[in-house]
């Protein structure tokens, strides 16, 4: 699993390449977490463009995130799902607390 994070105008964007699952979660969380202690920003997006692969694991990740934003107010996007990980993100109810965004 490879993160690529930018930053711009200041929404952090955490692209995600490879698998979500349960081998990788653990280091992507640890990975996710330490930026956004360590960096200010307005939003935070996920760019799944390059996600080969999601399971329940990785909804858990997303959602572990969520709530630790969500006190400070900072919206969550999710942008370019493939077809599974969009359909995994619609059935967990993913996107009734974050946005798909082009």
């Amino acid at each position: 699993m490879k993160i690529i994070i930018n930053k711009t105008d200041g929404n952090l964007c955490f692209s995600l390449c490879g698998e979500l699952d349960e081998c990788s979660s653990n280091a992507v969380r640890m990975k996710i977490d330490d930026v956004l202690e360590s960096r200010d920003y307005l939003s935070v997006t996920f760019d799944f463009e390059n996600l080969s692969f999601m399971d329940s694991t990785g909804i858990g990740v997303i959602i572990g995130r969520y709530k630790k934003l969500k006190p400070k107010n900072v919206p969550m996007y999710v942008r370019n799902p493939s077809k599974q990980v969009d359909k995994i993100l619609t059935t967990s109810g993913l996107y009734k607390i974050m946005k798909k965004i082009s």
